[in-house]
C-alpha cells in the first residue's frame, strides 16, 4: 500500500539535490555573468590540473570491461539464471543510442571533424588532406569505445546489484562491499546527491546543445533569428513534449521514440551515403577505423606537457568529463532496460554497437563535408568556424532536396532530445525516490522543469561555453566514484562465485579423520 502522507521522494536526497539545482538556476537568473565566470574558472582548474586523471581512469575502465567480458564471469546473467531480456536487440540498441549520446552526436557529427580539419591536433597545417585524415581519426576516437565505456561500467554495476543482488537502484548501494550494508549514511547521501547533480548538469549540456542546433537550423532554413527569446521558446516547447512523453511510461513513450530515432538516423545515413561521395566515404571510413585502432593507446594517453598545447584538454578531456557527468543517468537507464542479459552480451552490446553507429554517422556526414571542402571548393569549415550549429545544414545545402533533409534532421534532433530528457526525468525520479523503479509522475515533472530551467539560465548566462563547462564541475568527484564502484563490482563477483565448501566436496579421508 502506498504511503499517501509521505511520498517516496520526500527524502533528503531529493530535497538537497533539488535545492542545489534551484540555487544554481537562481544564481544564473540574478547574476548570469557571475555564473559564467565561476563555470569558466572551474573548467580551467579541472582540465589543467586533472586532465591526466580523466585519461588514465577512462582507459582503465576500457581495459577492465574487455577483460571482464572475456573472463569466466562473462556468462553471468544480470538477473536470475533463467531470466530472458525484456526488449528485442534492435529496440534495446535503439534505447541505448537514443538515451546515450544521440543528441550530442547529431550536434558534433559534422562540426567536430570540420573543427579538427581547421585546427588539427597533429597535422602541421589545417585544411589539408593530412588534416582531414587526422580529423576523422580523432573524431572516431572521441565518439568511440572510451566514451561508451563510462556508460557501460555504471550500467553494469547498477544492473548487477539490482537484478543479481536485489539491491536498490542507487549508486551508493553499489558500494556496499566497501561501506557495509548499513551505516555511513552521510557518505551514502553525498554519493547519491553527487550522482543527481552530475546527471542534471550532463543532461542540461546535451539539451542545450540540441536547442542551439535547432535554432541554428531554423535560422539557416527560415531566417528565424538566433537569440535568447527564440531559444527559450524552443526550450519551453521541448519541456512540454518530454513531460508528455514521461507521463506515458517507459514501455510506451521512450520505447517508441527510441525505435523512431534509430530508424530515422540510419535512414539519413543511407540517404547521404547514396547521394554523397559514396566511394570517398567508404574509403575514408576504412582508413579512419584503421588509424583509430593503430593509435588506440597513443590517443588514450595523449597530452602535451612539453609543447604546452591545450588541444587534448579542450576536446578529449572535456568529452570524458562530459560523459562522466552524464553517466549516472545513462548507466541507470541502460541497467533498467538490460535485465536478463549476460555480462558479456551487455558489455559488447553497449561498448561496441553504439560506438559503431557513431563512427558510421561521423564517417558519412563528416566524410561528406570533408570531401566538399577538399574537392568541390566548398566552405563548410568556414561556416562551422562562424557558427558551429550550422555545420550539418551547410552540408545538406550541397544536396538535392536540401530543405527536406534539413527539416527531417531537425525532427531527429527533437526526438533525440525528447527521448533523452524523458529518460532523465525517469532516472532522476528513481534516484531521488529511494531507488523506486517506478517513480511518481510528480517527481518526474519537478525534475523535468528544473532541467529546463538550468538549460535556460546556462544559455542566457554563457551560451555554448557555459553548457560545456557546467558539466565538468561535477565530473571530477564522480570519476573517483567510478573507480570505486569498479572495484566493488569485481570484489562482489569474486565473493559470489567463490567455490563453496560442502560435505560433498570434502574428501572421504578428511571426513573420517574429523569423526
Amino acid at each position: 500500500m502506498k504511503n499517501k502522507t509521505n511520498p517516496s521522494f520526500m527524502n533528503s536526497t531529493f530535497w538537497i539535490s533539488a535545492i542545489i539545482v534551484f540555487l544554481a538556476v537562481l544564481w544564473g537568473a540574478v547574476d548570469p555573468a557571475g555564473l559564467s565566470n565561476a563555470a569558466n574558472a572551474a573548467y580551467g582548474f579541472t582540465t589543467n590540473v586533472f586532465g591526466w586523471f580523466y585519461l588514465l581512469a577512462v582507459l582503465f575502465i576500457v581495459v577492465f570491461l574487455i577483460g571482464l567480458a572475456i573472463s569466466k564471469y562473462g556468462s553471468l546473467k544480470l538477473g536470475k539464471d533463467d531470466e530472458k531480456p525484456k526488449y528485442s536487440f534492435y529496440t534495446w540498441i535503439g534505447m541505448l543510442f537514443s538515451t546515450g549520446f544521440g543528441a550530442g552526436l547529431v550536434f558534433w557529427g559534422v562540426a567536430e571533424p570540420m573543427s579538427h580539419f581547421v585546427n588539427s591536433p597533429l597535422a602541421s597545417e589545417g585544411k589539408t588532406p593530412e588534416a582531414a585524415r587526422v580529423a576523422m581519426q580523432y573524431s572516431f576516437f572521441n565518439w568511440g569505445i572510451h566514451q561508451w565505456s563510462v556508460f557501460t561500467i555504471v550500467g553494469l554495476v547498477l544492473a548487477y546489484f539490482q537484478f543479481r543482488k536485489g539491491e536498490k537502484g542507487e549508486i551508493s548501494t553499489t558500494l556496499n562491499p566497501l561501506l557495509g550494508k548499513s551505516g555511513k549514511r552521510g557518505i551514502r547521501k553525498t554519493i547519491n546527491i553527487l550522482a543527481v547533480i552530475a546527471t542534471v548538469m550532463g543532461v542540461a549540456t546535451s539539451l542545450g546543445l540540441g536547442i542551439l542546433q535547432i535554432n541554428g537550423g531554423l535560422d539557416y532554413l527560415f531566417s528565424i533569428p538566433q537569440n535568447t527569446p527564440v531559444l527559450l521558446i524552443i526550450t519551453g516547447i521541448l519541456l512540454v513534449m518530454y513531460l508528455t512523453s514521461a507521463v506515458t511510461g517507459l514501455d510506451r513513450g521512450i520505447k517508441i521514440l527510441s525505435i523512431l530515432n534509430l530508424s530515422m538516423a540510419l535512414g539519413l545515413v543511407v540517404i547521404v551515403l547514396v547521394l554523397g561521395p559514396t566511394t570517398f566515404i567508404l574509403e575514408s571510413f576504412t582508413v579512419g577505423i584503421g588509424d583509430y585502432i593503430q593509435n588506440f593507446f597513443g590517443m588514450s594517453l595523449s597530452l602535451s606537457p612539453y609543447q604546452g598545447s591545450t588541444w587534448t584538454k579542450e576536446w578529449t578531456v572535456a568529452y570524458w568529463a562530459w560523459v562522466i557527468s552524464w553517466s549516472p543517468f545513462v548507466g541507470a537507464f541502460i541497467a533498467r532496460i538490460s535485465k536478463g542479459r549476460t555480462i558479456r552480451e551487455f558489455i559488447f552490446g553497449v561498448l561496441i554497437v553504439p560506438p559503431l553507429i557513431a563512427t558510421m554517422w561521423i564517417g558519412v556526414f563528416g566524410g561528406t563535408a570533408l570531401h566538399i571542402d577538399l574537392f568541390q571548393g566548398g566552405n563548410i569549415a568556414d561556416a562551422v568556424q562562424a557558427d558551429v550549429t550550422s555545420a550539418l545544414f551547410a552540408t545538406f545545402g550541397n544536396f538535392p532536396m536540401s530543405t527536406v533533409l534539413s527539416v527531417i534532421f531537425i525532427l531527429l534532433i527533437v526526438t533525440f532530445l525528447v527521448t533523452s530528457a524523458d529518460s532523465a526525468t525517469f532516472i532522476l525520479g528513481m534516484m531521488t525516490s529511494n531507488g523506486n523503479p517506478n517513480p511518481s509522475t510528480l517527481v518526474k515533472v519537478i525534475w523535468g522543469v528544473l532541467m529546463s530551467a538550468i538549460v535556460a539560465v546556462l544559455i542566457i548566462s554563457s551560451g555554448l561555453q557555459g553548457l560545456q563547462t557546467a558539466s565538468l564541475v561535477t565530473a571530477l568527484p564522480f570519476t573517483v566514484i567510478l573507480l570505486l564502484i569498479t572495484y566493488s563490482l569485481i570484489k562482489t563477483i569474486k565473493e559470489d562465485h567463490k567455490p563453496k565448501i560442502t560435505s560433498e566436496s570434502v574428501p572421504d579421508f578428511l571426513k573420517r579423520k574429523a569423526q
